[in-house]
């Protein structure tokens, strides 16, 4: 079997016990890697209402047979477990050195299960795996730990990492390495802090097996370069993913204001143009073409990595204009290891629900030094606050009541990446099917929906395009595993990828074979998010019921009276449900499961509810 160590790394920390496991090629074709194994895994043996933050659980990190091999962008590692935000299936990839590390140690998978005495990380070197204590780092945040495993290990290691916020069970905790990133959004952190796991250092000096070794360096090298000048050419990495801040601005679909607003005046101070211009340093993952990491001094003067997604949710959706001060922002929640999105989702309704007279407080819009004080507190859970804002926006509305929940930004209890959808049907449909809770990876359809269709219509075409994307961006970008900007950003044909494959594998696949294997995950997501809520419903898909509500309509620019339609959205949900192959309440029919070779998960979800 080319392609896969067919390797499985289990280890137990409550009784400090390792041993390494096998998996067949069967396994492997059926699920590829990557998300794929993770699911699957955590399906076989978690059982169902198992508490994410008890030693039941388990931490998955799993890799592909694309990842780690020298070709566009293949730095990338899943990490994935049962989320304690959402209580449903959760899972991120992250650019690592881990990647490369882990299958140079001979491991596609690493479970790793129990819970551990006192604060530990793991030293993993091909086939031995060490104990150690983390008493010196536990309660540092992410930076110093990975200056102090960096001192003991060497540059060259992989390192995952968890901050305060993850020690302290904050549930949009995630895990950090390298520079700035980070993955893990619905609390893979949170989990990892539960197990007294501090960090993972993974090195590896075996071949990854590959059919066609030599053909697939030469390909990759060639492909290495020819991506990177077309990154070149095109200018791309100037701004990285932050050029797209101006244009969400134009057309009214940036989030200001806990998404009250589409547009900002001040919104230029904190685009991508200005973001370049304070460049101190650019970073990317292994093997990258394209390096997004775009890095300016905060207002503190530390070295901030920043994104679209940080500037967004941590800049204009708490309406901060001062680029510096964003930088902050994003430091500590990188510092913390806590999720950029969800914290500037969750501080942002907070804000809101003080506005609307739901809660008490003294945060208010703009205020950037209270808003680094209440991320500390939410990192550490200090006080009452500090643990209702560690719950995330959507637990927090439920406490508070006073028809809060309404305007908390979240499907699933996972908060909105920064696309403001108050009128972009498609987009919406994206965050309230994408399978871990709403986030923009799984389909990233707004430039689609506006530039190519009337953007407040609802037909089928738009489901379908949004089915097409997560086919391709949750499915597989997420097996296989890669980084999915320079398809995005550069056009880097998908194809592509299946030569890297069959290079690596020895197999003849095409990327209609990929479609399959992705579709068999979605549903499998989907099986796993019936079984932990038996009384599932399509109103589980929706987005924030504040997108439907008139009063909450602009009153001036693009999309002035504009809002979505609960009745058009409805028949949009329809449309993707039928072209998936799922009932009216959005669950795989057992047709669906037979095709996709599910019917044993279909089987066992048949004890919860019945299926169509």
């Amino acid at each position: 079997m080319y392609g896969w160590t067919g390797n499985i790394l289990r280890i137990d920390l409550s009784h400090r016990i390792y041993k390494k496991e096998s998996f067949d090629e069967k396994f492997a074709l059926k699920w590829v890697g990557g998300r794929g194994f993770a699911l699957k895994i955590l399906w076989d043996e978690l059982k169902p209402g198992i508490d994410p933050l008890g030693p039941e659980n388990k931490l998955i990190i799993a890799v592909g047979p694309i990842a780690g091999i020298p070709a566009p962008n293949t730095g990338k590692t899943v990490v994935a477990a049962k989320s304690p935000l959402t209580g449903g299936y959760g899972d991120g990839n992250l650019g690592t050195r881990v990647t490369d590390q882990m299958r140079k140690a001979g491991y596609d998978v690493i479970i790793i299960e129990g819970k551990a005495d006192n604060p530990t990380y793991l030293y993993i070197e091909d086939d031995k795996v060490e104990f150690l204590p983390a008493s010196e780092i536990w309660g540092k945040g992410t930076y110093e730990t990975q200056d102090w495993l960096y001192t003991r290990y060497g540059k060259g290691a992989g390192l995952l990492t968890i901050g305060q916020g993850g020690e302290n069970l904050n549930l949009y905790a995630m895990i950090r390495s390298l520079e700035g990133r980070a993955g893990g959004r619905p609390g893979i952190g949170a989990v990892m802090g539960s197990k007294k796991l501090k960090a993972i250092v993974v090195k590896g000096s075996k071949p990854i097996p590959q059919a066609d070794p030599e053909g697939m360096k030469k390909l990759g090298t060639e492909d290495l370069r020819k991506v990177q000048q077309i990154d070149r050419e095109t200018g791309w990495s100037i701004q990285g993913t932050t050029g797209v801040l101006a244009w969400c601005n134009e057309v009214a679909a940036l989030p200001v204001r806990n998404m009250r607003k589409t547009f900002h005046p001040e919104a230029w101070k904190i685009d991508g143009e200005r973001l370049n211009a304070a460049r101190v340093a650019t970073y990317g993952c292994p093997n990258c073409t394209m390096r997004c990491g775009i890095t300016i001094l905060d207002h503190e003067g530390h070295k901030s990595e920043l994104d679209y997604e940080n500037i967004g949710m941590l800049g204009s959706n708490l309406e901060i204009f001062e680029l510096d001060q964003v930088a902050s922002l994003n430091y500590l929640c990188d510092d913390y290891g806590i999720d950029t999105i969800s914290a500037g989702g969750t501080l942002a309704f907070y804000a809101d629900a003080i506005d609307h007279g739901a809660i008490e407080g003294d945060f208010r819009f703009g205020d950037a030094e209270k808003a680094k004080e209440l991320l500390r507190l939410a990192a550490l859970r200090d006080g009452k606050l500090g643990n209702m804002l560690a719950n995330g926006s959507l637990r927090m509305a439920r406490e508070i009541g006073h028809g809060s929940e309404a305007y908390a930004m979240q499907v699933k209890g996972l908060e909105i990446s920064a696309y403001n959808c108050k009128f972009i049907p498609g987009m919406a449909l994206a965050y309230g099917t994408s399978p871990i809770g709403a986030h923009h990876k799984e389909s990233w359809v707004i430039t689609f929906e506006i530039k190519q269709t009337e953007r407040g219509s609802y037909g089928p075409e738009k489901a379908a395009k949004v089915i097409e994307l997560q086919r391709i961006r949750g499915g597989l970008f997420e097996f296989i595993v890669a980084c999915r900007f320079p398809w995005i950003e550069l056009g880097w044909d998908v194809k592509n990828y299946a030569i890297y494959f069959n290079k690596i594998t020895g197999l003849n696949w095409t990327v209609e074979d990929f479609w399959k294997v992705a579709d068999r995950i979605y549903s499998l997501m989907k099986f796993f998010w019936v079984r932990e809520f038996p009384n599932w419903n399509r109103q589980m898909d929706y987005p924030p019921m504040v997108w439907f509500d008139p009063t909450n309509a602009d009153k001036e620019g693009p999309i002035a009276g504009k809002i979505l339609e609960l009745d058009k959205y409805d028949r949009l949900l329809d449309y993707y449900y039928e072209q998936r192959g799922w009932d009216k309440r959005g669950i795989p029919t057992l047709k669906t499961a037979q095709e996709l070779d599910l019917i044993e998960e279909a089987t066992e979800v048949q004890k919860f509810t019945k299926l169509e």
